[in-house]
């Protein structure tokens, strides 16, 4: 194999594939990436066998051929190699080897055979549909801070993604939550988008697409199976393994009987919960909300630092209420609101509360209160 590439071309394509490979593996070919060359220009293949990302990129290809070097050294040669470098790649005649020239600078690195890579066979995709880059990252966005991190409950660690018939229409629904809180945002369901079977997407794929979505303009190509799915960003392509297991039903616990509604200016009362909550111990970050007639007081008492207090004035009209809820969640919502003021659906201290931007507004929270 010969070939001779842009140096920014190769390190844009070496940044989306490399970042799945494992730092630490005990399988050698997958600390590799698949490098191949051919009339259609240069192909990079990374996988860490369930998740899979492809890009090929513009080359000169004086001699058709594959092999496979470390992912993690060929992207940080290239990234330390000058700008507007050209890099030249060439195997050596038995193939365990390859060279990298640019300018002045040499380096040889070890290589496998292109036969030992996996190939993780996306099968048939029957579900096909295409969402703005805007919806995509919109789904990701206002969800992925509520995925669980507890390995026990694995069908909690993703994103679940369905499609369901609403009053005004199909719309294509996000869900996550780990226990505590809940999010759930939806959008008009794309062409051919109804029917698809509803999925969970791994954190980890969750957190490349976020990383992938944020460098391409045009539309996203989304197929599905119940198994695999795989996204096409212009030359980039992803496909990810899918959790296998049942997401629970998330619509029973999103309150619908909350009468009591606090409206609040949502930046006055992230910054107040961010400072009241700085005497909050690490373990319990629990901040109390007493509610009365127009206004809202929150506390923090800590036996080991001392307490905090602040007032606010706020939209509130129904029975005194004191609740209390985790700091670090409460701003973990109220920094995925859109707009100005956030509504909280109250009912009692030991039931979950619903927030919004406003009443029928398209991402809705759930959030459980802590004892204090």
């Amino acid at each position: 194999m010969r070939v001779t590439v842009e140096r920014a071309a190769l390190l844009k394509a070496l940044g989306h594939v490399h970042r799945v490979v494992e730092r630490r593996n005990t399988i050698p070919i997958l600390s590799n990436v698949l490098l191949r060359a051919d009339a259609s220009g240069l192909g990079l293949k990374a996988t860490d066998l369930d998740m899979e990302v492809t890009e090929t990129v513009q080359a000169d290809v004086p001699q058709a051929g594959a092999t496979t070097v470390p992912a993690h050294v060929i992207y940080d040669i290239v990234r330390k190699l000058p700008d507007g470098a050209q890099v030249s790649l060439e195997t050596s005649a038995d193939g365990s080897q390859m060279q990298i020239r640019s300018g002045r600078s040499r380096f040889m690195l070890q290589a496998l055979p292109e036969a030992d890579f996996p190939d993780l066979a996306a099968g048939e995709m029957p579900h096909a549909f295409s969402l703005k880059p805007a919806d995509l990252k919109r789904l990701i966005d206002k969800t992925q801070f509520a995925i669980s991190t507890e390995e026990t409950r694995y069908y909690l660690n993703g994103i679940f993604l369905h499609a369901v018939d609403g009053a005004g229409g199909g719309v294509i629904r996000a869900v996550a939550t780990d226990g505590h809180r809940l999010a759930r945002v939806e959008l008009p369901a794309p062409d051919g988008a109804l029917g698809m079977p509803g999925v969970i997407v791994p954190r980890k794929a969750v957190a490349e697409i976020q990383k992938l979505v944020d460098d391409g303009a045009e539309e996203i190509r989304v197929e599905l199976s119940s198994a695999k799915v795989r996204l096409t960003f212009g030359g980039v392509v992803l496909t990810s393994k899918l959790i296998d297991g049942t997401f629970p039903d998330y619509q029973r616990v999103i309150p619908t009987g909350n009468d009591k509604r606090l409206v609040v200016d949502r930046d006055v009362f992230a910054k107040a919960v961010d400072r009241v909550s700085t005497i909050s111990s690490e373990r319990g970050r629990a901040v109390k909300l007493a509610i009365t007639d127009g206004r809202l007081t929150l506390s923090v008492n800590n036996p080991d630092s001392g307490s905090a207090q602040e007032e606010l004035e706020v939209d509130y009209e129904a029975g005194p209420l004191d609740i209390g809820f985790n700091a670090r969640y409460l701003l973990d919502i109220t920094g995925q609101l859109d707009g100005d003021t956030a509504t909280f659906m109250l009912a009692d201290p030991g039931s979950p509360t619903l927030i919004q931007d406003r009443e029928g507004a398209s991402a809705l929270y759930v959030l459980m209160p802590m004892r204090v």
